[in-house]
């Protein structure tokens, strides 16, 4: 449902690289109620390790503003769009803001996490099993998920540790099928023991 008139949303605005927090300071110089979550992470170089504060929703700022200001928002040079749905603008919903907001206050240790759903498409991040494909199947208890491995056209369930798995992405590799079928080729289509 567009936004319109002198209501405020909140809205997610779309924006440059490593932008959000400048996004933020000229949003709120212009009287906007902008909003960029932050978490501490570590990072680990060759000659020491450091803590540092990087966004929860990287390329994303939250604004409050009413459909008419929208324009305002927009010619902030930092910003490329506002999230839209069908050509309109999507408000975000207040309590949602409000609950990051306590999240961040609660000094609790935060860290962005993909947001998977059940029968999409993901991929083994590491560990013995890194980089294979499946579809989520279900998620069987905290931290753990069944993930479908289609295998010579056939399914085999293995339950991994939640912080394993990330959404496939769009260069995933080849399935299975695909990979066995030039082998099988080169063996003249005859799968089998030779004796």
């Amino acid at each position: 449902m567009p936004a319109g008139g002198n209501v405020v949303n909140w809205f997610a605005l779309h924006v440059k690289p490593r932008h959000e927090k400048a996004v933020e300071q000229q949003l709120n110089g212009r009287m906007l109620e902008g909003y960029s979550p932050y978490y501490f992470a570590r990072r680990h170089w060759s000659d020491r390790v450091k803590e540092i504060e990087l966004p929860i929703f990287p390329r994303y700022v939250f604004c409050r503003f009413s459909f008419e200001e929208r324009l305002k928002v927009l010619s902030i040079p930092s910003v490329i769009s506002i999230v839209s749905f069908g050509g309109a603008p999507c408000p975000v919903n207040d309590a949602d803001i409000e609950t990051i907001k306590g999240m961040v206050a609660s000094g609790l240790p935060l860290m962005p996490w993909p947001c998977l759903r059940i029968g999409e498409r993901v991929r083994i991040s590491h560990g013995p099993l890194s980089g294979l494909e499946g579809i989520l199947t279900r998620e069987k208890a905290a931290y753990r998920v069944v993930v479908t491995i289609e295998l010579l056209q056939r399914a085999v369930a293995v339950e991994v540790a939640r912080d394993l798995i990330v959404p496939a992405t769009n260069t995933r590799r080849p399935p299975a099928s695909s990979i066995l079928t030039p082998s099988v080729a080169r063996l003249g289509g005859v799968v089998g023991i030779s004796s």
